[in-house]
């Protein structure tokens, strides 16, 4: 029962974590946001003390679970291996190996070095959350969103609402590609051979694997019942157990307990160490109910489709043709990250803001200092002051969170205009877009020609009320740039 129940413990948290990609609608965040905030690497970024604390516990206590429960790249590599296996049928395909230890910790050092450095080229592209989160926000979430498509295209049909069509933006052929690259790499060794990527590559996995040798429950040999018949060792995904001599290198197990569950003649025992085993409890094998778990996944399931029928009768914004991101000196990054600086440090590249945001301004920044993190641009919508998603979404403390009386009172960048973009000088013609749109009035008109009482007016930007929403810069109907864009702050302000 011990198998099973981490397995439905794995499960549950992959589903969950994968639906935080998914989810357009917000109802996953607003359940189960928390899961994200599990995870090792954000909670050092964002000094989440009880965070750490607990993974660090849960490893000196039990192993490795978090590997082989919370992590989301390794529950995958899991599924991955369990599919190969059953593919080449009963004969398992793993054997004894030895640690490639130079590698581990050369990994290890190089993301603790840029860790603390703040090179997020590099510990972003290492942490496997942000990898798996890559993956569900670039290949799995177009994929989920085209299907939503389709059924709200047969509901369409049928006069319901449960469904509504949403739009499916690539947001950067960069980040795709490197979702690809990652998904195939380690697709291939989890079908190879299970959790080479666990123990050889992922610095998290190296880290809780130094802990673990210390943990007080784990995997070990009867020697009295041990027949060395090595059904352990074919079986152990982590390549971590040498059968003949009855060790197991518990830096490497990620505590899944399939040797347990297959050894024949019942000699693999999980167990504090150098105790006996104590007997099992068959009353309670301390997992989830079914019941329970059916509550809650009605309880979600419930809740999103009132959510879809808000959303459906919402209106939103009308179609507007596709402009030209403009050049910006400074990057635009959202209310509650501080400063673009700060933003750099701290965030890990996982893309749950990006899937969040319900206004497509999120996008994966190209440049080498900020590989793959958020940067904000306004061609396909604009910061809306009352949608504060990507603040409560973070789980590194990029973001930090703030209401929304606070983001209305945050600049984040300043309104620009650009004489030779306006339509009021290349057509001749009175426009007040700009200022219509402006939800804080920072946009005034004044006469082109004043000494003219019949001039046309132009657009001026009051700095002391814009807070760079980009409104302005998203509705300006001139193409293929806007006459009017915002320009970035290097460090945030109140106004």
């Amino acid at each position: 029962m011990i198998r099973k129940t981490r397995q439905l413990a794995a499960a549950t948290c992959f589903v969950l974590m994968t639906l935080l990609f998914l989810d357009f609608t917000g109802v996953a965040h607003h359940w189960f946001g928390w899961l994200a905030k599990t995870q090792l690497v954000p909670a050092l970024l964002a000094a989440n003390a009880v965070v750490i604390l607990a993974v660090i516990g849960l490893t000196l206590l039990f192993g490795r679970l978090y590997c082989s429960a919370i992590c989301p790249l390794g529950i995958l590599q899991d599924a991955i291996a369990f599919v190969s296996r059953r593919r080449k049928g009963k004969a398992s395909p793993y054997r004894y190996t030895k640690p490639i230890a130079w590698l581990r910790y050369t990994v290890a050092a190089v993301f603790a070095l840029a860790l603390i450095a703040g090179i997020p080229a590099v510990f972003v592209l290492l942490d496997p959350y942000s990898a798996y989160g890559r993956i569900a926000a670039n290949i799995l979430a177009p994929i989920y969103r085209w299907g939503n498509n389709l059924l709200a295209g047969l509901a369409e049909r049928a006069d319901s609402y449960t469904f509504y069509a949403v739009d499916v933006h690539l947001k950067s052929l960069l980040v795709l590609g490197t979702a690809a690259l990652t998904l195939i790499a380690i697709g291939l060794l989890a079908w190879r051979n299970g959790r080479t990527y666990c123990n050889t590559i992922c610095p998290v996995g190296t880290c809780l694997g130094i802990l673990s040798r210390f943990s007080l429950y784990r995997p070990e040999f009867d020697e009295q019942k041990c027949t060395r018949c090595g059904v352990c060792a074919r079986n152990c995904k982590s390549s971590c157990i040498d059968a003949k001599q009855t060790v197991i290198d518990q830096s490497r197990c990620v505590a899944c307990f399939d040797c347990i569950d297959r050894c024949p003649a019942g000699a693999m025992t999980y167990r504090p160490r150098k105790t006996r085993r104590t007997p099992a409890n068959p009353e309670n094998n301390g997992g989830l109910t079914r019941s329970a778990f059916l509550s809650v996944a009605s309880l979600f399931a419930l809740t999103h489709t009132l959510k879809a029928q808000q959303l459906r009768v919402d209106g939103g914004l009308a179609e507007i043709e596709q402009k030209k991101r403009p050049r910006r000196q400074t990057p635009l990054v959202p209310p509650g990250a501080q400063s673009p600086k700060n933003l750099s440090r701290n965030c890990t590249a996982c893309q749950l803001c990006i899937s969040a945001c319900p206004n497509h301004v999120l996008h994966p920044s190209g440049k080498l200092q900020t590989l793959m993190q958020p940067e904000m641009t306004y061609e396909a919508g604009y910061c809306r002051p009352e949608c504060i998603q990507c603040s409560q979404v973070c789980p590194a403390g990029a973001i930090q969170p703030v209401t929304v009386p606070q983001k209305t009172s945050i600049a984040i960048g300043q309104a620009r205009w650009i004489e030779q973009n306006c339509i009021v000088n290349t057509d001749n013609v009175q426009c007040n877009t700009c200022r219509r749109s402006c939800p804080t009035g920072a946009i005034i008109q004044v006469a082109r020609d004043p000494g003219d009482n019949k001039s046309l007016k132009i657009p001026a930007v009051d700095n002391e009320l814009c807070i760079g929403c980009g409104a302005c810069e998203h509705l300006c109907p001139a193409r293929p740039f806007s006459a009017i864009y915002v320009e970035g702050y290097l460090k945030h302000h109140n106004l």
